[in-house]
């Protein structure tokens, strides 16, 4: 089931049936990796574009001292990534941080799309220039923004990229992620990621309980945070 992929990629272009079927055969099987596991390691060489169907992932790179560093948050319909097979090596890992549903697109699958059905080439392509734009904005959200308003600025982000995934229920989503995995994408530490949390919730902005985010007040949160969606470049998703 890839209706999150299409679901993403209709804020591009609108697909033909056939052109979904196309990109339904392409994935030879849907796998399940548990949480926690890797999914592709730093330095191994890919053979297949992994697609997110259920669960949430990330991509990360692992310090000399043991550390991780999380630099992007995989969501139901994202892909890592349409170009990765050109690669002869991964510069980077990704892991599982729930249990994880994907869909596997063999390299060759992937070959056969961007040169022979030029429409399905461009929206997927288009999906990854919105992931480098994201890239970009977390860069900026790290280097300029107080810890209070990084912190809120992902959770606009995620809940907007949740809609576009059809995963998300007006202001509430699904939010699994631990404060040590914050933690280790927002260059801060638990004790303050804590504070954070605390301190968005007494103001009266959202609710985090029982793996579950729910936005209270969206346009107070996305003054706070400096959050303008336009860089996700979905302009008709409600936001």
């Amino acid at each position: 089931m890839i209706t999150p992929l299409f679901s993403k990629l209709s804020y591009y272009m609108t697909l033909s049936q056939d052109e979904k079927q196309l990109l339904e055969a392409a994935g030879t099987r849907s796998i399940l990796v548990e949480k926690g596991d890797v999914i592709i390691d730093e330095g191994e060489r890919p053979e297949h574009v992994y697609l997110i169907e259920k669960g949430w992932a990330c991509r990360y790179k692992l310090l000399e001292n043991g550390d991780n560093h999380i630099m992007a948050f995989l969501i139901p319909g994202d892909l890592c990534d349409v170009h990765i097979t050109i690669l002869e090596k991964m510069d980077h890992s990704i892991r599982a941080l729930t249990p994880v549903t994907m869909r596997k697109f063999p390299a060759d699958e992937i070959r056969n799309i961007m040169e022979n059905h030029p429409r399905l080439a461009r929206a997927l392509f288009w999906s990854t220039l919105v992931d480098e734009a994201v890239l970009r904005e977390w860069l900026v959200n790290m280097g300029t923004r107080p810890a209070e308003a990084r912190l809120a600025h992902v959770f606009c982000e995620m809940l907007i990229r949740s809609r576009i995934a059809g995963c998300a229920e007006d202001d509430e989503m699904e939010f699994p992620l631990t404060q040590a995995e914050l933690s280790e994408s927002m260059g801060l530490t638990q004790v303050h990621i804590n504070r954070v949390l605390q301190k968005l919730r007494h103001e009266g902005l959202l609710k985090l309980e029982k793996k579950r985010l729910t936005i209270l007040d969206w346009d107070r949160l996305k003054q706070f945070s400096q959050f303008d969606p336009a860089y996700l470049h979905c302009q008709n998703v409600p936001g």
